[in-house]
């Protein structure tokens, strides 16, 4: 699970990020990402019905995404708002798939530190 000071929760701050944000698609996820005033990077999972109509399933991928962003934040750039979005078809990737697409993602949109 993620820290609480790395989970984007409230309705404003996803706004901004939809409205000010840059977007990145890489297979079934699309990354949003917008510049903060904070020294963490935030982080905000969006799994809609038109991905499954089973809550449990939805819930699962949240978890799968939640668990990647946890063991990736430390090496993501300070002061970032991120939205992670999946798409349909995503139900259907097995982990590594994802940890895989996630990824690239992050290098797309240039927000690894080395």
């Amino acid at each position: 699970m993620l820290p609480k000071a790395n989970r984007l929760k409230r309705k404003k701050d996803i706004e901004r990020v939809f409205k000010e944000g840059d977007s990145f698609k890489e297979d079934f996820l699309i990354l949003k990402t917008v510049k903060s005033n904070l020294k963490s990077p935030r982080v905000a999972f969006i799994v809609s019905q038109k991905v499954s109509k089973k809550a449990a399933l939805r819930n699962k991928i949240r978890r799968r995404l939640s668990e990647m962003a946890r063991l990736k934040i430390k090496n993501i750039k300070k002061g970032r708002d991120l939205v992670l979005l999946a798409t349909p078809g995503l139900e259907e990737k097995d982990f590594w798939e994802i940890e895989e697409a996630i990824n690239k993602l992050f290098k797309k949109a240039n927000l690894i530190t080395e």
